[in-house]
């Protein structure tokens, strides 16, 4: 009875071993898929002040930009979405 215990112990040892490395291993290429879309859109907008009065936000992958214009004395103004000067750049 004892041998037969301790077969089964572990049978179901190495079971939970390979349970748990498959479990690792799906979270691990999950991550990195996560990681890799994150990387992409990390560098898509770009901010850009071309002088003291406007503020330009850059979309890399639409080509569409947004332009804030601030007083100098003035409180807040609202964005504008504005047509893009060059085309779209497509990846």
């Amino acid at each position: 009875m004892n041998k037969h215990f301790q077969s089964i112990s572990i049978i179901i040892l190495g079971l939970c071993i390979l349970a748990g490395s498959w479990l690792i291993s799906q979270a691990l290429s999950s991550s990195k898929e996560i990681d890799g879309k994150t990387q992409q859109e990390q560098f898509r907008y770009e901010f850009m002040a071309p002088n003291e009065t406007n503020i330009i936000i850059f979309d890399k992958q639409t080509g569409e930009y947004w332009r804030k214009f601030i007083e100098p004395d003035g409180g807040p103004s609202d964005w504008e979405k504005q047509d893009t000067p060059v085309p779209a750049v497509s990846e």
